[in-house]
Order: structure tokens, then sequence, then C-alpha cells
């Protein structure tokens, strides 16, 4: 990745994969509907509590797509807050180091002044041009905010 002048967004500001988000919610979405249809159309073997097990099964893998549809990172005055599947990490802005997105890398990484790294998965490697417009943007307000302005 090239490192072009981005000049900062205006703050508070969310990036989110869009492609991945819509992969997501739609998959989550048609197996919802799926499992819906398979409970109404099993045969009369299968009782009730089987046809609420099919919609609670596909419940929880629409859950799980929910948690992948909803990463992202976000910026306000105070710093940032990255949203991965499992976790939540929030830092202010003195913390934060850089942020790096390395070409054929599924997402973007953010390095930290007490030497931890994060990916950044809302930040995703496979949006190509899209992820390096907000990587330089992130970059940008890490520069403006964070530890590297203070140090020089």
């Amino acid at each position: 990745m090239s490192q072009e002048s981005v000049s900062p967004p205006p703050l508070p500001v969310v990036w989110r994969p869009k492609r991945g988000r819509i992969a997501a919610y739609g998959f989550a979405g048609l197996i919802m509907l799926g499992a819906a249809l398979m409970a109404i159309f099993l045969s009369e073997q299968f009782t009730l509590a089987d046809r609420i097990a099919m919609i609670a099964l596909g419940g929880v893998v629409a859950g799980v797509l929910h948690l992948l549809g909803r990463v992202r990172v976000e910026a306000d005055e105070q710093g940032i807050t990255v949203v991965n599947p499992l976790r939540v990490h929030r830092y202010e802005w003195p913390e934060v180091l850089g942020v790096t997105l390395i070409e054929h890398e599924p997402w973007a990484k953010i390095d930290f002044t007490d030497g931890a790294t994060v990916g950044a998965m809302g930040l995703q490697g496979s949006e190509k041009d899209r992820a390096v417009r907000q990587v330089r943007e992130l970059a940008a307000l890490i520069r403006e905010r964070g530890e590297a302005s203070e140090t020089g």
C-alpha cells in the first residue's frame, strides 16, 4: 500500500466492510427462511419440539453470521473502538501507534503503545481500494491524534 497523503475524515466515523456485511446478513436471512420452511414442511413424524429445534438451530447459525456482520472500526473524539466478532476493544488516541494493511492479508492490524497488535476485521483487505482508502483515513487520524503526533 503506497502512502498517499489523505486528510482525516470528520469525527465520528465508522468503517465497516460492505461485501462481508451483505454476505453475512444475506445468508443469515436465507438460513432463517430455510429453517422456518423446513419446520413448516417437515413430515408428520417430526414433533413440535423437532420443528422448534430446527428454527433454533437456524437462529444459532444466523447469530454467528451476525457476529461476522457486525465487525467495524469506529473513531470518535476520544479514540477508536475495534469491534471484532467476539471482542470489542476500546483505545484512547494516545494509545494508538499506527495501522497497517499488507497486501493479501485478510484485514488491517492496529498497533498500540503497549506492544499489542489487534486485527481490525472491519477493515477487510478483500475490499481492496475501499480498504486502502479506509486505512489511509484511519492513519491520517492516528497521525493527527495518536501517540505518533505527540512524539514528532
